[in-house]
């Protein structure tokens, strides 16, 4: 068991090297080590907001692809994305993706966002 738990701590301590973070007025950008369509670090903002945390991509993934000639804008599309975010217990917000947390799941709905950027990249 202690390989693989020295994997893991590996694993934990290369995702909090390679994570950053910075202010920017109210938000705070954090860029992480997973990958967009592009070879771009996802970047993803995160405020605090009534007695809890909204983490979004601030529009980046639906507006990157309507530039690409991707646009999410029939019945089809529209259902696919749904049922793509609700998997994620993600929103769309006007064309940003985003989640709601307070601290104890924080870690979570981070992962959520991430997997969900990730997965819209990847579906369309």
């Amino acid at each position: 068991m202690s390989f693989s738990n020295d994997l893991v701590n590996g694993y934990y301590e290369w995702l909090k090297c390679k994570t950053t973070w910075r202010k920017i007025g109210d938000w705070v950008e954090i860029t992480t080590p997973y990958l967009d369509r592009h070879n771009d670090y996802i970047q993803i903002y995160l405020r605090q907001q009534d007695n809890g945390w909204i983490l979004t991509d601030d529009g980046y993934t639906l507006n990157d692809l309507a530039q690409s000639g991707c646009h999410i804008d029939t019945p089809h599309r529209k259902r696919l994305l749904e049922t793509l975010l609700k998997g994620f217990s993600v929103v769309q917000v006007s064309n940003c993706l985003e989640v709601r947390t307070d601290e104890e799941n924080f870690a979570a709905r981070t992962h959520d966002l991430i997997q969900a950027i990730l997965a819209v990249n990847h579906f369309f």
